[in-house]
């Protein structure tokens, strides 16, 4: 379902008065759960620590609750742009404590995951988000990021601007397409699509071969899904699928 807000943010009032937390303290259990697994691992993986990104934050907030085209949180974007920038700021403020926490708990890597900013124009997105990712991206430190959004295949060329070392696309652009606008100077995630893995395994296969070649073996490729893993997959095809991509990856 996700979140709900009971009381949204809709005026800059509203916006003034909400509390920037400390990650560190306000939840601390993220972080020793970060350690515990890092411990556990004991480096035979990598472990990837996350956040939402400002904007998908902020469409929670404004809406209060998940929405098909984030219509409202849209409007208080365009009526008041200095409140939403505002709001974007203090969210951003957020974001960096908690990735930079992260970091310092253990992970390896973290990613910025914007579920809900293809929802924005490319003209759209410059103007009210990028700053703001930009500088999320410049204040991360001591770890590499991935920069990920779904419904992105018009943002790519100001998402990569944004920054990321890493870029993460969806399922609903072909990764080698996705990969030269991006540049292959810079890494790329993805990008299988989740309902494969419903479909069986000929499918799951067939698809994830088929990202493979997209990639070409390229250095800087991270396999995934194009994004959350389904809640009714078979998790021994989770495991098949990692056994494949380490097969395939390996000849």
């Amino acid at each position: 379902v996700g979140p709900i807000i009971h009381s949204p943010i809709r005026s800059r009032a509203a916006v003034d008065a909400l509390r920037l937390i400390e990650p560190e303290t306000e939840v601390a259990f993220v972080m020793e759960a970060i350690r515990m697994v890092r411990r556990e691992l004991d480096g035979r993986q990598a472990v990837i620590g996350f956040s939402g990104s400002p904007f998908t934050l902020a469409c929670y907030l404004v809406e209060g609750r998940p929405s098909r085209d984030y219509a409202i949180a849209k409007a208080f974007m365009y009526r008041e742009p200095d409140a939403w920038h505002a709001l974007m700021e203090k969210l951003s403020t957020v974001v960096i404590a908690y990735l930079n926490a992260q970091i310092a708990a253990g992970a390896h890597v973290v990613q910025l995951f914007d579920s809900w900013v293809g929802a924005l124009s490319p003209t759209d997105y410059v103007r009210y988000v990028q700053p703001h990712v930009s500088r999320i991206f410049s204040e991360v430190r001591g770890a590499p990021t991935i920069h990920f959004g779904t419904g992105t295949a018009a943002l790519l060329e100001p998402m990569t601007v944004a920054g990321g070392d890493l870029i993460g696309v969806d399922h609903r652009q072909s990764l080698d397409r996705a990969w030269e606008r991006i540049g292959f100077d810079r890494g790329i995630q993805g990008n299988l699509d989740a309902t494969r893995l419903l479909a069986g395994w000929d499918a799951t296969a067939e698809g994830a071969r088929d990202v493979l070649r997209r990639a070409a073996r390229r250095p800087g490729h991270v396999f995934n899904l194009g994004h959350g893993v389904l809640p009714d997959t078979d998790p021994d095809l989770l495991r098949r699928l990692v056994d494949l991509v380490h097969t395939e990856s390996a000849r």
